[in-house]
């Protein structure tokens, strides 16, 4: 899936500017695990291979010999007892960071997710915390086999009691994911795998006071806003380039927590821009898009130009493979074709041009 080394990938860790070191977001996510480590002796990392291996990605490499095999260790292949063995341990004052190694092994530890860690703190009536962060590499683009790649972000969403956060950046990755993990509430940490060995600044001594919740505009626009989480982002990114060429200016608004959503941040940018399409890889139907696409009806109905917009992935299964890209919206086509209004044929983003407001 890749071929740089964790040697490699360290050696290249220069900074990036004042304050900053550039670093990809597997290890960002591997300093924000150092981070709490370090600074909470409650806090236990535990899953499949992450102790001795350092994880099938490496994001874990390294942590068991600095903090020893009683807070960084290795599990059986049973992701229901993962997540059960971290809702024991978070009822007795321990701050878990369980990781399922991949989403599509996530299923048999739903039930815990769902029945045992969402609803602990209502159960008890606020008397059991449940400081849980699952740590969960997310969605797909890496044409691995079937069961590796899967994007659940709406099931995890509509539980009540969780918190979801999918980040997009190894800045974010790293400041996510320790908000995340001071949080006393549990939270499910998809981590965009296909983003794993992508590179940018991150602001390792900062600490950033951002409420969990907040949005963040990854780029500035007039004409539309095109909402979007994990790998999509760059995806939004790239498209709102090439419609630039054509004097479109779209607006990027990366989401980052799934829930709760920044509704303030949602409807604000929606309201200067008049338009909006939500992306996902995630399958159309019941995807979180609707979610995002009713709160914005519901909120800025009278500042839409437009319909609200979803471009997503299909209504299958995700492929194995190769063919596992081919799921996830990719085009810059994609975009310029999602409303009637922007496009009437596959040309591009030459035909958002009618996407200016009058």
């Amino acid at each position: 899936m890749t071929g740089v080394t964790v040697e490699q990938e360290r050696a290249a860790a220069v900074p990036a500017g004042p304050g900053t070191t550039e670093l990809s977001m597997r290890e960002a996510v591997n300093r924000a695990l150092h981070t709490v480590l370090g600074e909470d002796p409650t806090t236990l990392v535990f899953g499949e291979d992450v102790g001795r291996l350092g994880g099938v990605f490496r994001v874990t490499d390294g942590l068991q010999r600095a903090y020893g095999e009683d807070r960084v260790f290795d599990t059986p292949i049973a992701e229901s007892g993962i997540i059960g063995v971290a809702v024991g341990l978070a009822m007795n004052g321990f701050r878990p960071i369980p990781e399922l190694q991949f989403d599509g092994f996530c299923y048999p530890a739903v039930d815990q997710i769902v029945s045992q860690m969402a609803r602990m703190h209502y159960r008890t009536r606020g008397t059991a915390a449940m400081p849980i962060t699952v740590r969960l590499p997310s969605f797909g683009g890496i044409q691995a086999p079937e069961h590796h790649g899967e994007s659940l972000e709406a099931l995890f969403a509509h539980v009540p009691g969780l918190k979801v956060a999918a980040p997009s950046t190894p800045d974010d990755a790293y400041h996510l994911l320790l908000q995340s993990v001071r949080a006393d509430d549990p939270v499910v940490y998809m981590e965009p795998k296909a983003r794993y060995w992508e590179r940018g600044p991150v602001a390792l001594e900062e600490n950033r006071a951002t409420p969990i919740g907040s949005s963040r505009i990854a780029r500035h626009g007039r004409h539309a806003t095109l909402i979007a989480w994990g790998a999509m982002v760059q995806r939004c990114l790239q498209v709102a380039e090439l419609a630039a060429e054509d004097g479109v200016e779209l607006e990027v608004l990366d989401l980052r927590w799934l829930k709760p959503i920044d509704a303030d941040g949602l409807v604000s940018s929606v309201a200067r821009t008049r338009r909006a399409v939500v992306v996902h890889e995630a399958p159309l139907t019941a995807g979180l898009g609707a979610e995002v696409s009713a709160l914005i009806t519901e909120r800025a109905f009278r500042d839409l130009a437009a319909p609200v917009q979803r471009v997503t992935g299909f209504d299958v299964c995700y492929p194995a493979g190769p063919s596992n890209r081919s799921t996830c919206p990719r085009s810059t086509a994609s975009c310029s074709r999602c409303n009637g209004r922007w496009s009437s044929d596959d040309h591009g983003p030459t035909h958002l041009r009618t996407a200016r407001p009058r």
